[in-house]
């Protein structure tokens, strides 16, 4: 098995984002697609679209439900919003949401699907219609759009997905306590066989790709265990790729700063009862940070994976 590479700021600053000139546009930052939001759960959609822009992404597109689009566009007044027909359940029609999505996919940096979305089967389905779009860019798999993975087998190139464990026990058909006892073995092995970068999330969090590269991130706090923080990763991670990350390198970033910015809150605002909208603010402080170090040249103990 792979020896993980620890995640932690010196780390990173080895491993530098790629970079802006001062001068760089919004063209130049990215376009990123989020795709999210039902009915039932409209503000997951705000949470990854607010991160995705906090953390340096330029251009912003949100396909949500039909039914709260409309109120999207005045809770996200930066995004071009999308509505997308729903099912009885709340999901997204299949090959109707694929064909309206078509054009803005084209020009995407970076895409990320699935938080707050409704309907398993639905979803699934919607999944598997919009990955012949997506070939050679960026995709992070969240919440519900993770369970593509039951039809898919492999993925056609790398996604990345972001379980907790339990949806990692559900995913893989593992016990939860297996995967909370091992999160990087669990990591490893659902990256092999999926074709996926993984990113097993908890107190301690591992990244795995296929080719058995590995990361382990130890810290953040129980404040984050809080609704819609996942939404707030997720959507972190896709504007970091949007950026010209590669997968693994922006979960990698979004990681640490999505742990350090719930440290940063835990010290102002106490442990817990500070809010996933928060987190991403937060985001930036310790996004500046970073890269005032990022400059320093990697060294021979960097990550690899650039």
């Amino acid at each position: 098995m792979a020896d993980a590479q620890r995640i932690d700021p010196q780390a990173l600053r080895r491993w530098p984002l790629p970079s802006l000139a001062g001068d760089a546009d919004k063209e130049v930052r990215g376009r990123v697609v989020v795709i999210a939001g039902s009915r039932e759960m409209p503000g997951a959609a705000v949470l990854a679209a607010t991160a995705a822009l906090r953390v340096g992404a330029g251009k912003l597109v949100i396909a949500t439900a039909q039914s709260v689009a409309a109120q999207m566009a005045f809770s996200m007044p930066e995004a071009r919003v999308i509505a997308l027909p729903e099912t009885p359940r709340g999901g997204f029609e299949a090959t109707a949401g694929a064909e309206l999505l078509e054009d803005c996919l084209r020009p995407a940096h970076a895409v990320v699907i699935g938080p707050g979305l409704m309907d398993s089967e639905a979803t699934c389905a919607f999944v598997q219609a919009l990955l012949p779009l997506l070939r050679d860019r960026p995709v992070v798999l969240d919440a519900l759009a993770m369970d593509a993975v039951a039809r898919m087998a492999r993925f056609p190139q790398p996604v990345l997905l972001t379980p907790h464990a339990g949806e990692m026990a559900h995913l893989s058909q593992l016990d939860k306590d297996q995967v909370l006892a091992d999160p990087l073995a669990a990591a490893l092995e659902a990256a092999r066989r999926w074709n996926a970068v993984v990113a097993v999330k908890g107190a301690s969090t591992a990244i795995a790709t296929p080719d058995g590269r590995a990361w382990l991130h130890e810290g953040g706090n129980t404040g984050l265990a809080t609704s819609g923080s996942g939404d707030t990763l997720a959507g972190a991670i896709g504007g970091l790729a949007a950026r010209g990350a590669t997968l693994e390198q922006a979960c990698a970033w979004g990681v640490l700063l999505h742990a350090q910015a719930g440290e940063r809150l835990a010290r102002r605002l106490g442990p817990v009862g500070y809010l996933a909208r928060e987190i991403a603010q937060e985001m930036v402080t310790v996004l500046a940070a970073l890269e005032d170090g990022a400059g320093v040249t990697p060294d021979a103990d960097a990550p690899t994976g650039t």
